[in-house]
């Protein structure tokens, strides 16, 4: 028989790339170098903005505004010039602003520039004015010119003068910046954190090393796609940071599943005696037929959670998700075809700089065994005290609220954040949050009647007409509260009942208003169909309806104690000081959506590892006893290392940068410590321990419908 005659089509794919090594060298060589020649472009062509709702009403008055009223949208720059030394339109001031004035004039990007005008943009005391550059680009592109302008335009400041850009443009040029920042510095912590786990989890340098390797051969094929898909369709800068993230995380995963498979065959073909190419091909055809399968599968288990937020009609939503959807696409074809092949080259290689107590041959953990029988004596036990935990952490989740980020996200010393706070110092608390009515011109009247009887709003702006032909005109005005103050909701919602039809309201913080709106309305959605994709997956895996559906639902049990746990740190500040931050008092608008469909993934990929072990003890068995405690001892070392290494990578997330990196790294940290440890080791084996051979029961009806996939390898 030769290494392939038994194996399956996985098992196949293995053998067949160890035959054709030169190629698939080549063919990796060219998609890492052809890719990667493009991904140092990633941070600057990458899209900074996106942070909308498609088709909402504030969306329709922004591109109004910009297109007919020379730019003044929500995306337009306010340059905040403030003398400390007498009227800001006089001696030095005068002077900083006519320099502004022509930074902006000279920048193409830039359609009107607005002079301050007294009872507008000048203040009251005349110490503060606001030079507006109008939106002559979109979003994404004028994010680009904040991130250009911004440095020069704070150059300009004198002893007495100061000039801070602000505004929605330079607010997410600040934010991407510090953002970017904190990811890299995460990322840099977290190689050294991750090899340390790596090497105690193999015990061996160079066998600890393949993951990063390979992880890194996925990110940089990634990142240059990710520039080419730029060019078609505007990706977030946001893509790259979560892939950067997700698939060091989930790359470990997959290859430390494969290695420890692979060496486990090797080891036994040396009891038996067996050496030579044809041995080693049989290791990895083994390797692929077993941990393979289920790396695949867990890999199309998190594509499929993450498209479900596809369905969020929001671009940088959309642009998140397929960008962590692509990285994952490329480690997964990195695991099934480049790793197989490095394995067979390195072969007793990958063993060595082994520490001194290693067993690195050893695929039978006698501890986890141990675990196994104690968790099989005393199944309630365990699994009420796990059930107990994770349900009072998961208790605070009933208090969770939830808005788009406020200015607090960025460092106090960012330009955008130095210019909100003296515009609503020198304007009023609403001042940054200017609301921008677009109407017919025969329904200005009733617009401003409207604008300025309202009790939400300290001022109203006259009618301005269109700088065209268009028959519109634009009223701006200010509410009594911040941006960030849910009464603006409340506002907002009165204005469109009350102004005429033709009437629409937008403005930055109405755009992230009907953001949040679109968010809440998605996110049952987004859950449902995340939960039946994944319950239908693992169906089709495991042929077992009752343990696929069980281990679907384990998964909220570690996602509702996520998200507690976030809500008492972020929304009521425990911990504010010892991670960095100051609270907003809720907690990000798109976290929910998002990472429960990331927690989702992640905890797929440790319920397919577990589940796949003990479907393949139970198929050679047919023993239940055999296939929990079997399971624990084949792949509880794994989930276990591959646990700790996630927790590492996340966690360092949540000690560095601004408020929503560390949102994630607190909340994916704590999913994936509780999923591992408390779901995966301890729950769901007690679930197999109580439902026994039900668990993998199928009618028959339902095996002539599925697929026939088994885990089982001679």
């Amino acid at each position: 028989m030769t290494a392939a005659g038994a194996a399956g089509p996985l098992g196949r794919l293995g053998t067949w790339v160890t035959s054709h090594a030169r190629l698939v060298t080549v063919a990796w060589l060219l998609a890492v170098i052809g890719l990667g020649a493009f991904a140092p472009q990633v941070e600057h062509n990458l899209s900074g903005a996106g942070w909308q709702a498609n088709g909402s009403e504030s969306v329709e008055a922004r591109e109004l505004a910009r297109e007919h009223f020379g730019g003044n949208a929500s995306s337009a720059i306010q340059v905040v010039v403030r003398s400390d030394d007498g009227a800001v339109t006089q001696g030095d001031g005068a002077q900083v602003l006519a320099a502004v004035t022509q930074v902006l004039e000279d920048e193409p990007r830039i359609a009107d520039v607005v002079a301050p005008a007294p009872g507008a943009t000048l203040s009251p005391d005349g110490s503060t004015a606001i030079v507006l550059a109008g939106a002559g680009a979109d979003t994404n592109e004028m994010v680009r010119v904040a991130t250009e302008l911004k440095g020069e335009l704070q150059d300009l400041s004198t002893e007495t003068v100061t000039v801070n850009p602000t505004g929605s443009s330079l607010l997410w040029s600040d934010f991407n910046e510090a953002n970017l920042d904190a990811m890299l510095k995460s990322e840099l912590m977290s190689w050294p954190v991750t090899l340390a786990i790596l090497v105690l989890a193999f015990g061996a340098l160079v066998a600890a090393g393949l993951p990063l390797l390979l992880t890194l051969a996925g990110l940089v094929a990634s990142a240059g796609s990710l520039v080419l898909i730029n060019e078609l369709v505007p990706v977030s800068i946001w893509a790259m940071n979560f892939a950067m993230m997700f698939a060091l995380a989930l790359g470990i995963d997959y290859a430390l599943f494969v290695v420890v498979r692979y060496r486990a065959a090797r080891a036994a073909q040396r009891e038996a005696g067996l050496e030579g190419r044809e041995a080693r091909q049989r290791a990895v055809a083994q390797t692929m037929d077993t941990a393979g399968k289920a790396v695949l599968l867990s890999g199309l288990t998190v594509l499929i959670s993450l498209s479900a937020v596809m369905l969020v009609p929001s671009p940088s939503f959309r642009s998140m998700a397929g960008g962590i959807m692509l990285s994952v696409v490329f480690v997964l074809a990195a695991t099934l075809t480049l790793l197989p092949l490095v394995l067979f080259k390195l072969d007793d290689r990958i063993n060595r700089l082994s520490l001194p107590w290693s067993r690195s041959n050893e695929h039978r953990s006698p501890r986890f065994a141990a675990w196994g029988e104690r968790l099989w004596k005393r199944p309630l036990v365990w699994g009420a005290a796990s059930l107990v935990v994770l349900v009072a952490l998961a208790a605070p989740v009933l208090g969770l609220k939830t808005a788009m980020p406020s200015i607090k996200v960025l460092p106090e010393d960012a330009s955008a954040r130095i210019g909100y706070d003296q515009v609503k110092e020198s304007f009023g608390d609403g001042a940054p949050g200017t609301l921008q009515v677009v109407a017919d011109a025969d329904d200005a009247q009733a617009v401003t009647s409207v604008l300025t009887s309202d009790p939400g709003l300290a001022a109203a702006m006259p009618a301005m007409p269109a700088s065209d032909d268009s028959g519109l005109v634009m009223v701006q005005a200010v509410p009594t509260v911040d941006p960030s103050d849910p009464q603006l909701a409340t506002t907002v919602d009165r204005l469109r009942d009350g102004l005429p039809a033709s009437a629409v309201v937008g403005g930055a913080p109405v755009e992230n208003l009907d953001l949040k709106a679109q968010l809440d309305e998605s996110t049952p959605l987004v859950i449902g169909v995340v939960l039946v994709l994944g319950f239908l997956l693992l169906l089709i895996a495991l042929q077992a309806p009752l343990i696929s559906l069980l281990g679907t639902l384990a998964s909220l049990l570690s996602t509702g104690a996520a998200f507690g746990v976030a809500r008492l740190i972020f929304q009521e500040g425990h911990g504010a000081g010892l991670l960095g931050f100051e609270s907003q008092g809720f907690l990000d608008a798109w976290a929910p959506v998002f990472f429960f469909a990331m927690i989702f993934a992640i905890a797929m990929d440790y319920t397919v590892f577990l589940l796949a072990s003990a479907k393949e003890h139970f198929e050679r068995s047919g023993d239940p006893k055999d296939a929990m405690v079997g399971s624990l001892v084949h792949s509880g070392r794994v989930i276990f290392a591959a646990g700790a290494v996630m927790v590492a990578v996340f966690f360092t997330f949540a000690l560095s940068g601004p408020i929503p990196p560390k949102e994630m790294g607190v909340v994916l940290g704590i999913a994936v410590l509780l999923d591992a440890f408390l779901v995966r080791l301890v729950l769901l084996p007690v679930m197999l321990r109580l439902t026994g051979r039900a668990a993998w029961y199928s009618p028959t009806w339902l095996r002539k419908v599925l697929p026939n996939i088994t885990f089982a390898h001679d």
